[in-house]
């Protein structure tokens, strides 16, 4: 079985990441717009978005950013000075932070979701297609479909 891929999966794999860097970078322009730093709106985000029972603790945000512990302090530290995001102490363990959005970040996060909806309808076909055609599995040279992992 032959390593190497085609061309045309090369082709895929580039377009992939074209079409992902193109919603990222809207995403981070829009940040921006909004005067906010873009891992600031990801932090955002994903504090809004933890699943139930997931309790939004720095250790968990930093988690979902793919970012150090210490990072996430200051980005909370920085959205915190603004009036985004509150601490609170768990009852249980006053050691644990917990975090929230203030109304005045849950009007933001709002404002920019939606654009982000707006721009996932327009550029989201091309990104799914996209996707599609690099996840399909690899063909050999007889046409039958080779399923590898990774």
């Amino acid at each position: 079985m032959s390593t190497a891929l085609a061309f045309s999966e090369y082709k895929s794999l580039a377009e992939l990441r074209y079409q992902l860097r193109r919603f990222l970078h809207f995403s981070e322009q829009a940040a921006r717009n909004k005067g906010l730093e873009p891992q600031q709106h990801q932090l955002m985000l994903a504090l809004k978005g933890l699943p139930r029972g997931i309790p939004p603790a720095i250790g968990e945000l930093a988690d979902r950013l793919q970012i150090q512990h210490h990072s996430t302090v200051e980005l909370v530290n920085r959205l915190s000075a603004r009036g985004l995001v509150r601490r609170s102490r768990m009852a249980s363990d006053r050691r644990e932070v917990l975090l929230s959005l203030t109304p005045k970040g849950e009007k933001l996060l709002g404002e920019l979701s939606l654009h982000h909806k707006v721009e996932l309808r327009i550029r989201g076909p091309a990104l799914v297609t996209a996707l599609k055609r690099a996840m399909s599995p690899r063909r050999t040279l007889t046409g039958t479909a080779i399923h590898s992992r990774f």
